[in-house]
C-alpha cells in the first residue's frame, strides 16, 4: 500500500488562509486602535482629550497651535489614516474573508494570503486618500480661525451646525444608498468586480475602499464637530459603521440617522 504524501508546515499552514487574514485584519486594528488612543506624537492622549471636551461649538482654546512643518503635516495625515485604519476595517471584514475564500477555491489559491493583504491594502489606500483630504482641511480650517487650535474641533456652532445638516441630507441621497449597497453585498461586489492576479486583488481592494468611502465620508466628518480625538464619537462613529454596512437593518436606520442628524443641525442653528 503506498503511503500518502506527507503535507509540510506551509501546505498545513495554507489550509487555514482565512484564520491567518482574520489574525492579521484583528491585529491591524488593535495596533491602530492603541496608537490612536495612546494619541501617538501628539501633545496629549485620547482619554485626555476626551476628557476635555466641551459643548459642541464651545471647545476649549489651547495655547498651543498646529505647525506648518512637513513634520507635523506627516505627523497628522498618519493620525487620521491610523484612525480610520481602526474604525473601518472591521466592517471590512466580511468581505475580505469572503475574498479569502474564494480566491482559496480558485486557480489563484497559493496566493490567496497574499491577494487578500493586497485587498486589502487597496482598500486602507482609499481611506488615505480621505485622510489627506481631512488634513488639508484641517489645516484650512485652523488658517481661517475656525478650528480650536490643538484640540482640532471645530469652534463655529453655525459650521457645527451645517456640517450635522449635510451629514443628514447625504444619508438620506441617492449616492449614500448607492454606496451602501456595494458595502452591504460582499459577494455581488465580488463577482461584479472579479479581477485576477495581484494587481486585479490591489484594484478591487481600492474600489471597496472608494465605496465604503462615498458610503461614509459624511459620518467621518463629524468629528470636527465632537473632537477628532475624541474617543466617544470615534467608538459610536466606528460601531454605527459597522451595524449599517454589516447588520441587515434596512433602510430604516440610514434614513432614521439621516433625519437625526437633520433635527439635531437645525437645533443647533435655532440655540
Amino acid at each position: 500500500m503506498s503511503k500518502s504524501p506527507q503535507i509540510g508546515p506551509v501546505e498545513r499552514l495554507a489550509r487555514h488562509d482565512q484564520r491567518i487574514v482574520a489574525f492579521s485584519v484583528a491585529l491591524i486594528v488593535l495596533l491602530a486602535g492603541a496608537y490612536t488612543f495612546l494619541g501617538v506624537g501628539m501633545t496629549m492622549t485620547a482619554p485626555e482629550m476626551t476628557r476635555m471636551a466641551r459643548p459642541i461649538g464651545n471647545p476649549m482654546e489651547m495655547a498651543t497651535r498646529p505647525v506648518g512643518t512637513a513634520q507635523y503635516v506627516l505627523l497628522v495625515f498618519g493620525m487620521w489614516w491610523i484612525m480610520m485604519i481602526a474604525m473601518m476595517t472591521p466592517s471590512a471584514a466580511p468581505v475580505l474573508l469572503l475574498f479569502t475564500a474564494l480566491k482559496r477555491m480558485g486557480s489563484e489559491r497559493e496566493k490567496a494570503v497574499l491577494f487578500s493583504w493586497l485587498f486589502l491594502c487597496g482598500y486602507l489606500l482609499a481611506w488615505a486618500t480621505f485622510s489627506a483630504l481631512a488634513t488639508g482641511f484641517q489645516f484650512a480650517a485652523d488658517q481661517w480661525g475656525v478650528t480650536s487650535g490643538s484640540m482640532m474641533t471645530v469652534k463655529s456652532r453655525t459650521l457645527s451646525a451645517l456640517i450635522f445638516l449635510g451629514a443628514g441630507v447625504y444619508q438620506l441621497s441617492a449616492v449614500k444608498q448607492s454606496c451602501l449597497r456595494h458595502c452591504q453585498s460582499p459577494a455581488q461586489f465580488l463577482a461584479r468586480h472579479r479581477r485576477p492576479g495581484a494587481s486585479g486583488a490591489l484594484i478591487m481592494g481600492a474600489r471597496h475602499g472608494a465605496y465604503c468611502l462615498g458610503c461614509c465620508w459624511a459620518l467621518m466628518a463629524l468629528l470636527f464637530v465632537g473632537g477628532i480625538m475624541n474617543l466617544y464619537w470615534i467608538v459610536g462613529i466606528a460601531v454605527y459603521v459597522f451595524v449599517e454596512k454589516v447588520v441587515k437593518i434596512g433602510p430604516i436606520l440610514v434614513r432614521s440617522t439621516g433625519v437625526g442628524l437633520i433635527l439635531f443641525g437645525a437645533y443647533l442653528l435655532a440655540i
